[in-house]
């Protein structure tokens, strides 16, 4: 297997952006990756786009077609990767095995979703078929309320307080305060959030990640040849994918992500390196409880404390490690199919130390973590400064 780098990355601003449509933000944020690495469009062999619900939410199918089309990157193969929430996790997992095996020299990875032109409950119904349909959805449980389980779960097996949980919002939209490519670009207390009625109990509105419009790419390359298009690539030095049962009455244990853990596990094994070397990451948030399971369960923290570690500051930039220092999915939005991306994008920023506003000082080794309906797919990767 061939080493691969990161040679260049960028990202649209995530929010509701009514003037923009699917296509455009994908283009937008795959010249952006283009132009970040100097790259030519004749030189790209193969294109893998992340994208959840385009047929329910824009009417759009064929979309890998869609982008290469757009993009002016035909003939190359062009292929949609789908995993729920996970779609743009597991296209960049697949973009890295397509060069790491030797089969492209040079492959985009974009990730896109379009979701607030759609009514709120078609996009509800939509995400809700990331969980088992006939048993979850049909029966009116939604995301909030499977994760709403999951938190009263943790809460009784740990103690989690909804304060803890309440501390992780607070922080994300405090980083996403100083990304200026996030939804939200506002600061929040801790009693703005208590105070926020509730969607699923425990779970309030602000422990919610947003319907969001957006999208990222990231342009990989053997890293032999990274250094050609520029001054600092990033290598993936992990990718590692697992899987679980979709319906959450079916997993052995409630409170963790079994899929995180060995994915994990597997990367970690893979990079050489134990969670204590990671300096920053960006993991899975779409409910405040998810962040503190994947802290967790990812290793940074021992099961039952990563509500404690967020109340008391150790998540937070200048902490013991750095968690969503893009503001998360909470703060800095989840248009679903590009977040896996997006994630990968904030980690080479911060490698490359060009996180304006919320660099993480010294940062030399990062990770991403994202997560396909409640948890029955997870991807991870581990990168560094090459």
């Amino acid at each position: 297997m061939r080493r691969v780098a990161i040679v260049g990355v960028g990202m649209t601003k995530f929010g509701e952006e009514w003037t923009r449509g699917y296509r455009d933000m994908l283009i937008e944020a795959g010249s952006r990756a283009l132009a970040d690495c100097n790259l030519h469009g004749e030189e790209i062999d193969a294109l893998y786009v992340g994208t959840m619900a385009p047929g329910s939410l824009v009417g759009q199918e064929h979309v890998g077609a869609l982008v290469a089309d757009f993009m002016g990157l035909t003939p190359i193969p062009a292929t949609r990767v789908e995993a729920a929430c996970a779609s743009g996790g597991v296209a960049l997992r697949t973009g890295y095995l397509a060069v790491a095996s030797g089969a492209h020299d040079c492959v985009v990875v974009g990730g896109v979703e379009k979701m607030t032109d759609t009514p709120g409950e078609e996009v509800a119904s939509a995400l809700g078929g990331a969980g088992d349909q006939e048993w979850e959805l049909f029966m009116g449980a939604t995301f909030p309320a499977i994760y709403a389980l999951m938190a009263r779960r943790h809460m009784f097996e740990y103690g989690t307080t909804e304060e803890q949980m309440a501390s992780v919002a607070v922080k994300n939209h405090a980083n996403a305060a100083k990304n200026r490519y996030a939804h939200f670009q506002n600061e929040i207390t801790l009693e703005t959030v208590m105070n926020s009625k509730y969607i699923a109990s425990p779970l309030k509105l602000f422990d919610c990640s947003p319907i969001t419009d957006g999208a990222a790419a990231v342009v990989l390359m053997p890293l032999e040849k990274a250094k050609r298009y520029t001054s600092q690539p990033i290598e993936i030095v992990a990718s590692a994918q697992a899987s679980d049962a979709l319906a959450l009455h079916s997993r052995h244990c409630e409170s963790e992500l079994h899929s995180t853990k060995v994915a994990a596990k597997k990367a970690f094994e893979q990079a050489g390196i134990s969670p204590s070397d990671v300096d920053v990451a960006e993991v899975h948030d779409c409910f405040t409880i998810a962040e503190i399971m994947a802290i967790e369960d990812i290793g940074f923290f021992k099961k039952g404390e990563g509500g404690k570690a967020s109340q008391e500051g150790r998540t937070a930039l200048g902490g013991e490690i750095a968690i969503n220092t893009s503001g998360g999915l909470k703060g800095c939005g989840h248009p679903v199919g590009a977040t896996g991306v997006k994630q990968a994008v904030e980690v080479v920023w911060q490698l490359r130390g060009q996180a304006e506003g919320r660099q993480v000082e010294g940062a030399e080794i990062g990770l991403t973590h994202n997560v396909g309906g409640s948890g029955a797919t997870a991807v991870v990767h581990i990168m560094k400064k090459a």
